[in-house]
């Protein structure tokens, strides 16, 4: 692993093995819109790595994998929001007071990131830029 970039990685506990899949799934309904197409592109994943867990921009997971990103203040600021989000809604706890650090500023505006409820999920297609796990194989 890039250990440049995961040191700045948010670091999170679950509560139960249930939570990363409501987590998972919740994220897939928060990000930026595109309203003109009712497209939702994903902005955060859950990671899990070696034990632990972490939420993450797109953006990050590709400087992860050694791809070219631009990850910005604006990214950074719109993922620590979602990691706030997601902790005010008992989904999470955030790990240790370094990584409360890390979420405390920048923090997006709350204007700035779409969030679909579970029933609207359907009238929107769910785009994400990074599928974790996936490989595309080239032949």
């Amino acid at each position: 692993m890039n250990n440049s970039i995961v040191d700045s990685f948010v670091e999170v506990s679950l509560t139960t093995e249930e939570d990363f899949l409501k987590i998972k799934e919740t994220l897939t309904r928060i990000g930026i819109a595109s309203r003109k197409e009712n497209k939702l592109y994903q902005s955060c994943h859950i990671l899990h790595k070696q034990g632990k867990f972490y939420i993450v921009s797109f953006k990050e997971m590709f400087i992860l994998d050694g791809k070219v990103s631009n990850f910005t203040e604006e990214d950074k600021a719109r993922r620590n929001k979602i990691i706030s989000l997601l902790k005010d809604w008992n989904l999470l706890t955030i790990k240790d007071e370094s990584n409360l650090k890390k979420i405390a500023s920048p923090v997006a505006s709350l204007n700035t990131i779409k969030i679909l409820s579970y029933e609207e999920k359907n009238k929107w297609q769910l785009e994400a830029k990074y599928s974790i796990g996936t490989k595309i194989h080239k032949y």
